[in-house]
């Protein structure tokens, strides 16, 4: 088991291989179709920074925040999946969901040395191992807002890395 604490370092995101399991702790973004083109406006008009969250080395978990927990939506939603590369490159180092993502994803994530992994979609588990939540952005949306969360020993599957998917070894 690897364990990372955000922001997540380059080194520590090109050591990532596909199949690794990791432990996620500190802080990370939920976001899912609703907020994420939001922020990708943001990251181009060059007003990210009011979100008063750096993006580089941080994590990005593909759910909504609601009271009953969170769990991984499909990645692969065109909203999701087309905010991947552009969040690469404005810092994410890791996007958690679940579900495959297309190839030209993958060569994405490689291109900026960020990676993608799975999680169980285990709401349960995961409520128990965050501790923090606020909104930063995009109140308007509910559950749907960009969130910061505090979360401890997150369990994930490393998906794709370095131009490879787990999807492809099956």
């Amino acid at each position: 088991m690897i364990e990372l604490t955000t922001p997540i370092s380059e080194e520590a995101a090109a050591a990532l291989q596909v199949g690794d399991t990791v432990e996620i702790s500190g802080y990370i973004l939920c976001g899912r179709d609703a907020v994420l083109p939001k922020v990708l406006k943001m990251i181009e008009s060059g007003t990210v920074g009011e979100l008063g969250v750096d993006l580089h080395g941080q994590v990005i978990f593909h759910t909504a925040v609601s009271p009953a927990g969170v769990g991984p939506t499909s990645s692969n939603k065109l909203e999701i999946e087309s905010s991947i590369a552009p969040l690469s490159a404005a810092g994410i180092k890791l996007h958690l969901g679940k579900g495959q993502l297309h190839p030209e994803t993958i060569e994405a994530l490689e291109k900026y040395n960020a990676v993608y992994a799975v999680i169980p979609p285990v709401t349960a588990l995961l409520g128990s191992k965050t501790s923090e939540e606020r909104v930063i952005a995009f109140p308007e949306l509910g559950m749907e807002a960009l969130h910061l969360i505090k979360v401890d020993k997150y369990p994930a599957i490393i998906g794709a890395a370095h131009g490879r998917s787990i999807y492809d070894e099956v």
